[in-house]
């Protein structure tokens, strides 16, 4: 379907409007319009879809899905290094400060090669899509051209972004040969990059978005943390940053400040309505109450997390303390590209740190208490609430909300979902498909109701 043509697809569409409820629409026919915006959604027995039939039936573009398909709203990935996906898979036996030192910054220093860069970032935006996630929120490097070619390649590819040009001047944490020259030089290419995203003539539209990147507190001067505060005050730019990943970042913030990295963000001004915290694992009590009161969203990356963090994120302590939540891959600290994969794992945690997982304590001292969730609260955190934390208009069928969006076909071609019509529930067939379902599954992808895999 060429982009600006609408469209109207016809079938069982499943979303998750609500944190933890799961609506299945069957047999809905979504009017989308030229925009890219839904102007519909009827369902049998509504006023109306008489009509909309009609014009499903009378439009030669109109998608019917067949018999095991179901259109579900593009995935959210909060939190993905950009530069590090040719490394993904590799090296994760390591400390988290060793991975940083010995693989992951010499990898990121090749992006002063732009032809490398456009390489490796149109694999992943590739294989991003591919796998459904439909808004992507990316870490590049400190390197100008590179980063400004990720965002043109997520414009040619339609994939909707958010992308920080990452500022680190710590000469104590960061390679001689790898940071900004000083906080000027980093305040400098972060303002720079946000005027030059803004002003792609492809970008009009702002499906791409610039965001200021400060790497995480250990990696930034004071002056620097300070600047890019004033910066995001003065741009409107999103902030994205890490915060109380493991011991080792917990740690570092206190030994420097004697508070926590998240009293000390928001003491620089980067804790803002429009701030994405990757992994959160040691917040807590006035943390949590801190990040609530001032709207900021924690992108939970439960992979990377088993391997680098030290802890299992609180999830359900966050969401009912009233934190905003998303998921992120973590590429490459997490080694796979799939936010389906992250919904699993995110059940998988949760269900780690309610349950315990040391044998030799007794079952009343193993575990936290009331910390489980499911499938459908993972499908949430993938949609409509990674939607929530970017404040973006998807995540659901709802109109109004932007089409995008990618079609499961449960009997693709290497296929692991089997679904069994005299067995499984509409309910049954779906929770099937978040558990099992992968890239083989994924037979077309929209965003902003243009078809961009399929």
């Amino acid at each position: 379907m060429p982009a600006g043509d609408g469209i109207i697809l016809r079938g069982t569409a499943v979303h998750a409007p609500r944190r933890g409820e799961i609506e299945i629409l069957e047999d809905a026919i979504i009017a989308v319009d030229a925009a890219g915006v839904i102007a519909s959604v009827a369902r049998p027995g509504d006023e109306g879809y008489a009509r909309a039939r009609a014009a499903h039936a009378a439009d030669r573009r109109a998608l019917s899905l067949g018999p095991g398909q179901f259109l579900l709203p593009g995935l959210i990935d909060l939190h993905i290094h950009a530069p590090q996906w040719p490394q993904l898979g590799k090296a994760l036996h390591l400390p988290l400060e060793d991975w940083l030192l010995k693989h992951t910054f010499p990898l990121e220093k090749r992006y002063a090669d732009l032809e490398f860069a456009r390489r490796a970032y149109r694999s992943l935006v590739e294989a991003l899509l591919a796998n459904g996630t439909t808004t992507a929120v990316y870490y590049a490097t400190i390197h100008d051209a590179a980063s400004l070619a990720l965002a043109e390649i997520c414009l040619a590819e339609g994939q909707r972004a958010f992308i920080g040009r990452v500022a680190m001047d710590n000469a104590g944490l960061c390679p001689e040969d790898y940071r900004d020259p000083s906080p000027e030089a980093g305040l400098a290419g972060t303002a720079a990059f946000i005027e030059r995203v803004r002003g792609l003539a492809a970008n009009s539209g702002g499906l791409v978005q610039p965001v200021v990147t400060p790497r995480f507190i250990g990696g930034c001067s004071d002056r620097l943390l300070a600047s890019l505060g004033r910066l995001a005050l003065e741009t409107g730019a999103a902030v994205q940053t890490h915060c109380s990943e493991g011991d080792w970042e917990h740690g570092l913030a206190l030994a420097r400040y004697g508070k926590t990295d998240t009293a000390a963000l928001a003491g620089f001004g980067l804790l803002t309505r429009r701030t994405v915290l990757a992994h959160g694992n040691f917040i807590a009590g006035a943390d949590l109450d801190l990040i609530a009161g001032s709207g900021a969203g924690v992108a939970h990356c439960p992979l990377s997390n088993a391997y680098f963090a030290n802890a299992v994120f609180p999830l359900r302590a966050a969401l009912e303390r009233g934190l905003r939540v998303g998921l992120g891959t973590d590429i490459a600290a997490g080694h796979s590209p799939s936010i389906l994969d992250a919904c699993r794992q995110a059940v998988a945690a949760s269900r780690m740190l309610e349950d315990g997982v040391d044998p030799r304590l007794p079952p009343e001292r193993r575990g936290r208490p009331a910390s489980r969730t499911d499938f459908a609260e993972a499908f949430w955190l993938a949609t409509a609430g990674g939607a929530d934390v970017l404040d973006l208009p998807v995540g659901r069928f709802q109109p109004g909300c932007r089409f995008d969006a990618l079609l499961l076909d449960a009997d693709a071609p290497g296929s692991n979902v089997f679904l069994w019509e005299e067995l499984d529930d509409p309910a049954e067939r779906f929770q099937k498909l978040i558990y099992n379902a992968g890239r083989a599954n994924i037979r077309t992808v929209w965003v902003d109701g243009r078809r961009v895999r399929g």
